[in-house]
């Protein structure tokens, strides 16, 4: 890699607001992001396909489908769709979405209620780095990791 790009690199994550995951669903987006909500708290914002300029060019069966959710969590955003690219959605393990949780409590409550009825695949541990950790498979198949170091909590 090139010193220049390097420098350009920087310069980018340096200038970065966020980074936010975008997750695909196949027709379960609000049933997520409702569960999510119910989990995590926050604020949900939805956008049907009937709510949208897609409206008149969508089939009338696909108007109660989700174009676009958000979730907002204090600083997090978690969004999601229901609209998935041409060759359809393949689900991976390429993703987790992490959550740097502000206390013991927290921690173990997000992990309770995302792990119901998916795969506690780590259940919360002291890591070899001395904070707690967990990970899990929540029930719509995605990768969720759950971090909280009470020494960077002060």
């Amino acid at each position: 890699m090139t010193s220049a790009l390097i420098m350009v690199l920087i310069d980018l994550c340096e200038n970065m607001k966020k980074i936010s995951p975008y997750l695909s669903f196949n027709g379960h987006c609000l049933e997520a992001m409702e569960f999510y909500r119910n989990c995590l708290g926050g604020d949900l914002h939805l956008q049907t396909v009937g709510d949208s300029p897609l409206s008149s060019s969508m089939p009338a069966n696909m108007k109660d489908t989700i174009v676009h959710a958000v979730l907002r969590i204090r600083d997090l955003e978690i969004m999601g769709s229901d609209l998935a690219v041409d060759d359809g959605l393949q689900k991976g393990n390429s993703i987790s979405i992490m959550l740097d949780c502000s206390s013991e409590k927290e921690i173990h409550d997000y992990y309770n209620k995302l792990a119901a009825g998916g795969d506690a695949t780590h259940p919360v541990h002291i890591s070899f780095w001395g904070a707690l950790f967990g990970e899990l498979v929540d029930k719509f198949g995605n990768h969720w990791l759950l971090h909280f170091d009470s020494r960077q909590s002060n």
